[in-house]
């Protein structure tokens, strides 16, 4: 999943893309609304936007954004927007031009990250998820592999969307306890991770010796696809 950030602040800036790297998202950083429209090529899954930029109102650039999308017959990307305004006004004339969330300085970053995730959740239900032979549909939780339906448990099953929806990506051992086991993580060992993966692999692996779908990657954690 990728992830602009459009944050004049510096500090924050970096606080953002550290935050959301850590939790397993890729991430395009601009710090006024001309870097964010020379640098953003709608590949983002979804965009932060601060409204107050020093060369412009960010609502008005989000709209600009949307514009370039529907000439180009794209789709829009979602969006979540920061302020230190606490007003009534700048909500609604977010939300009016299609904002998905908004978050008033100073927020908790372990909220924010809970708000991108509904967030994302929200926007890609229904859609398909391919790798290969593999294809998962979040909306009715099922998996089939090569047009046949295989049976995953809970774990099994959330361990796999994140892997596909990440692909790509080199996700860590903390990425994975974070996004499947969630707060129960801090109390979950790492070969617990290990064992999960090695029985999803059991079931969607032709050759376990030699897995095509997630690999590892020595010292750092696990991939899925190229």
């Amino acid at each position: 999943m990728r992830i602009g950030i459009i944050e004049d602040d510096r500090l924050l800036n970096q606080a953002l893309e550290i935050a959301l790297r850590d939790a397993g998202y890729d991430t395009v950083c601009a710090r006024t609304k001309k870097e964010a429209l020379s640098k953003f090529d709608g590949k983002e899954d979804l965009l932060l936007i601060d409204i107050g930029l020093p060369d412009g109102d960010g609502v008005r650039m989000y709209q600009q954004l949307r514009r370039e999308s529907e000439e180009l017959q794209k789709r829009s990307t979602p969006a979540v927007f920061l302020t230190a305004r606490d007003e009534e006004r700048d909500m609604l004339t977010a939300f009016d031009v299609g904002a998905e969330d908004y978050v008033v300085k100073p927020f908790s970053m372990k909220v924010l990250l809970k708000r991108i995730e509904v967030v994302l959740r929200r926007n890609s239900e229904g859609s398909i998820l391919v790798c290969r032979d593999l294809e998962l549909y979040p909306g009715r939780k099922q998996v089939l592999l090569g047009g046949n339906e295989i049976s995953l448990t809970a774990k099994e099953y959330r361990l796999l969307e994140y892997f596909m929806r990440n692909q790509g990506q080199v996700l860590t051992m903390d990425n994975l306890l974070q996004a499947v086991w969630g707060l129960d993580g801090e109390f979950v060992s790492e070969n617990t991770v290990s064992v999960t993966i090695r029985r999803l692999r059991k079931k969607i692996e032709p050759d376990m010796s030699r897995p095509v779908y997630i690999r590892n990657v020595f010292g750092l954690g696990y991939r899925m696809g190229e």
